[in-house]
C-alpha cells in the first residue's frame, strides 16, 4: 500500500511528480522555498517541444561560448568569474561537445520529450486544464540566407536520426504562413509536432487539481536537510518544522545543489538565467510561436497575451534583473516582426534554469539516502519534460516497471 511522499520543489517537475504520485495512491506533500509555481516555471515561453532533442553541448559550442566571455550583448553570456568558480562543470560541458555524446544525449532527451508530449495531451484532457494549450507547432525563422542554409544539416539530422521532420519554407512560403513577420527573412522550418501553453495558467490549474487529489502544498518552506534514520530519510527539515514521509522526491531545480551534502553526492547543476517580457497581444500578432534562431529569441502568442523570451546567462546565483538582457529580446523582435511590441508591459521576469553539463536531467536515487529520489537538472526543457518525468518519478518511487529506460539519467554518469 502506498504511503506518504514529500516532494521538495513546487515547480512544474515537482507538481507533475506530485500529480502522478497522488494518482498512484500516495499521500503527497509539496514543499517549496517560495511560492508554488513562482520560480522558473512561472514565465518561460511555454513550449512543449519534441523538436528540441539536441543538447547545448554540441560540436562547436565551446568556441561559440568562449566568444561570449567578453561580448557585450550576446544571447549566450558566460561570466568569467563563474567559470573560475566552477571549472569542473564547464570542463564537463566541454568534454561532451562532440558528435557521439551529443547524439547519445539527444536520444535520452527525446525519450522524455516524446513521453511528455503524449502525456500532456492526456493530462490536459483528463483534468480539463485551462492553460491555453495549442498544438500548432513551432516555427524557426532565419533572417539570413547563410543561417537558413547552415540549418539544413541540422534538420536533416533531426529527420534521419530522431524522426523529427520539419516543413521547410522558403521566404515567400514563410511570409504566407506567418504574415506577422516582416518581409525579407530568408526562410523557416515548421516543427508541427510541437505545442505550447501558458505556464502560469498551467501551474494554477495543476494546483487546483492537486488540491482536489488531497495534496498538501506548503509555501515558504525551504528544505535545509533531512532527518536521518539509518540509510534513509525520516523527515525533510524546514524552519517551520519537520515533514515526515516514507519517500522523498527532490525536484528543486537550480536550487538542488544546495542539498548536495545532505544527498551524499554532487548534482552538477549550474543556474542558467533566462529572461522574458510579457505584454498584451499586439495588433498584428503572430499565429505561431516563433524562434529567431540567429538571435536565440523566442516569441509566444498566448490567447491572453504575448511573450518574448529566452537568452542564457551563466551568472551564478545572481538575483538581479539585468535589463540589457531584456533589450536583446525586444531588439530582436523589432528585426523580424511587423508589430513587435505592445503596451503596457505586464511583466519583466527572469528565472534560473537548472543546467547540467550534458543536457540531461538527473532522475535517480540519492547514494546515501535510499528513499530519496532526485529529479532535477532539466536544463531549458523542464516544462517540455515535466509530465514524462512526473510519471517516471511515480514509477520509480513505487518500484514499478518504468515506462521508459531511466539509465541515461543516473547520477553515475558524472
Amino acid at each position: 500500500m502506498a504511503g506518504r511522499v514529500v516532494v521538495v520543489g513546487g515547480g512544474v517537475v515537482g507538481a507533475c511528480s506530485a500529480y502522478y504520485l497522488a494518482r498512484a495512491g500516495w499521500r503527497v506533500t509539496v514543499l517549496d522555498r517560495g511560492g508554488f509555481g513562482k520560480g522558473c516555471s512561472h514565465a518561460n515561453c511555454g513550449y512543449v517541444c519534441p523538436s528540441h532533442v539536441l543538447p547545448l553541448a554540441a560540436p562547436g559550442a565551446v568556441r561559440s561560448t568562449l566568444k561570449t566571455l567578453f561580448a557585450r550583448n550576446s544571447p549566450l553570456k558566460v561570466r568569467p568569474a563563474v567559470v573560475l568558480k566552477n571549472p569542473g562543470w564547464f570542463l564537463g560541458f566541454a568534454r561532451r561537445c562532440n558528435g557521439p555524446d551529443m547524439l547519445a544525449a539527444g536520444r535520452a532527451i527525446q525519450a522524455l520529450l516524446t513521453s511528455s508530449r503524449v502525456l500532456f495531451d492526456e493530462l490536459i484532457a483528463a483534468e480539463r486544464l485551462e492553460c491555453e494549450w495549442e498544438t500548432k507547432g513551432l516555427l524557426f525563422v532565419f533572417r539570413s540566407r547563410a543561417a537558413f542554409d547552415h540549418y539544413t544539416p541540422v534538420d536533416e539530422l533531426l529527420t534521419a536520426t530522431f524522426g523529427t521532420p520539419a516543413r521547410r519554407l522558403d521566404a515567400d512560403a514563410l511570409l504566407a504562413l506567418e504574415p506577422a513577420l516582416l518581409p525579407g527573412n530568408a526562410g523557416g522550418y515548421l516543427y508541427e509536432s510541437d505545442a505550447h501553453l501558458r505556464p502560469d495558467r498551467l501551474m494554477g490549474e495543476l494546483r487546483r487539481v492537486l488540491t482536489g487529489l488531497g495534496v498538501e502544498v506548503r509555501e515558504n518552506a525551504e528544505v535545509t536537510g533531512f532527518v536521518r534514520e539509518g540509510g534513509a530519510a525520516k523527515a525533510a527539515r524546514t524552519a517551520a518544522g519537520d515533514a515526515e514521509a516514507d519517500e522523498f522526491v527532490v525536484a528543486a531545480g537550480a536550487w538542488t545543489p544546495q542539498l548536495n551534502r545532505e544527498l551524499g553526492c554532487r548534482v552538477p547543476i549550474q543556474p542558467g538565467k533566462g529572461y522574458s517580457v510579457t505584454m498584451p497581444r499586439p495588433a498584428v500578432c503572430p499565429t505561431y510561436p516563433l524562434i529567431f534562431e540567429e538571435h536565440r529569441v523566442a516569441v509566444t502568442p498566448f490567447r491572453s497575451g504575448y511573450r518574448l523570451g529566452s537568452t542564457m546567462e551563466f551568472a551564478g546565483y545572481d538575483a538581479t534583473m539585468n535589463r540589457s538582457r531584456l533589450g536583446i529580446l525586444t531588439g530582436a523582435a523589432k528585426l523580424y516582426l511587423r508589430d513587435p511590441l505592445a503596451e503596457p508591459v505586464q511583466e519583466e521576469w527572469w528565472g534560473w534554469r537548472p543546467m547540467t553539463p550534458d543536457g540531461l536531467p538527473v532522475i535517480d536515487r540519492s547514494p546515501s539516502l535510499g528513499n530519496v529520489l532526485i529529479a532535477a537538472g532539466h536544463n531549458m526543457l523542464g516544462l517540455s519534460m515535466a509530465t514524462g518525468t512526473g510519471r517516471l518519478v511515480a514509477e520509480l518511487v513505487g518500484r514499478e516497471k518504468p515506462h521508459l529506460d531511466p539509465t541515461p539519467y543516473r547520477l553515475s554518469r558524472f
